[in-house]
């Protein structure tokens, strides 16, 4: 299938445009596919959804799609990809909690970049074994983007599946290879995508995993998933959702001296963090209005089990990167 944008593409900006790309691109996935069956790693992200939602008006129940909850995931977003796909839309969906193996391989493991490898070769491996079960399969589906393919040759690092074991080496559906990551959100509101999904922040393969920096702890790890939720929770009454590109806590391996309930505490900080970028190779800083920053404060020291600090980064990229890990 061809990789290169052509020159004259129109950017999908409008409904319109995003009604005609569903339509040939719905031609297309079946003149390719025929009778056969594809198998696709959901994970929940807006381009994995994108072409779920792509595949199911195309080929219907041909496509099998696999869930698989490493235990690092946002809150509430495994169950949304199941009420989503299995129970609105009927999809054939595979889900996979294999948080126990993921945490256990983890476990001391303090280095990130080893960290990555684990979660990435564990993804694999737990995909490989359920894509070994199924009988019939010819395809393999990714949510590669053209950004994709300029930056990185097309392989997609964590969520695509591209080192599966030769034995199941199947021939890529790559619907939406063309498209900005701006375009796929058009398609995807076109196609009937809950708001959520479509608008769904950028989220980096190994999940919460690289903002629980340090050695993972079950414990720190849901202060991270709480505390994320209370600033998503909030930034969107503040009308800021869609407006800042990328926000989300970190909870660092360390911990300070407060006073909570009248006696000393010592407890971890968060950080929270929320970037505007275009390409994502630089970053500035979103200035938060004062009162927002105070009610997210007030509500994950109250509410978030063992934190006492929250404090906000001011680095731009650079010097920082985007994600602390």
């Amino acid at each position: 299938m061809e990789n290169v944008r052509p020159a004259d593409m129109q950017r999908i900006r409008t409904t319109e445009l995003a009604e005609e790309f569903i339509e040939q691109a719905v031609a297309e996935c079946r003149k390719q596919i025929g009778d056969k069956k594809v198998l696709l790693a959901l994970s929940g992200g807006v381009d994995s959804s994108v072409v779920a939602k792509l595949l199911i008006k195309a080929i219907g129940k041909q496509l099998v799609c696999i869930h698989v909850n490493h235990g690092l995931m946002r809150k509430g977003e495994s169950d949304q990809v199941i009420e989503v796909f299995k129970e609105n839309l009927g999809s054939n969906l595979i889900y996979v909690d294999a948080t126990e193996r993921f945490l256990t391989k983890l476990e001391g493991v303090s280095d990130p970049e080893q960290k990555r490898k684990i979660i990435g070769s564990e993804f694999i491996d737990v995909f490989a074994e359920e894509a070994s079960k199924l009988n019939g399969i010819s395809y393999l589906a990714q949510g590669t983007i053209y950004p994709d393919i300029t930056e990185s040759k097309g392989i997609k690092s964590h969520h695509n599946v591209g080192g599966l074991p030769k034995e199941l080496n199947f021939t890529l559906v790559e619907p939406i290879r063309l498209l900005y990551k701006d375009e796929v959100r058009m398609v995807g509101r076109a196609l009937g995508l809950p708001e959520e999904m479509v608008s769904r922040q950028p989220f980096p393969g190994p999940g919460l995993g690289v903002r629980c920096v340090g050695a993972i702890t079950r414990d720190r790890l849901a202060a991270v998933r709480e505390s994320d939720a209370i600033l998503r929770e909030e930034f969107a009454k503040a009308g800021l959702q869609g407006k800042v590109w990328q926000y989300f806590t970190i909870i660092p391996d360390f911990k300070s001296t407060g006073i909570k309930d009248g006696a000393r505490s010592f407890e971890w900080p968060v950080v929270i963090r929320a970037v505007n970028t275009r390409d994502a190779v630089t970053a500035t800083i979103e200035e938060i209005d004062w009162a927002v920053l105070a009610k997210i404060t007030d509500r994950i020291t109250h509410e978030v089990p063992g934190v006492n600090r929250v404090l906000y980064d001011l680095t731009p990229k650079p010097t920082g990167t985007i994600e602390w890990e």
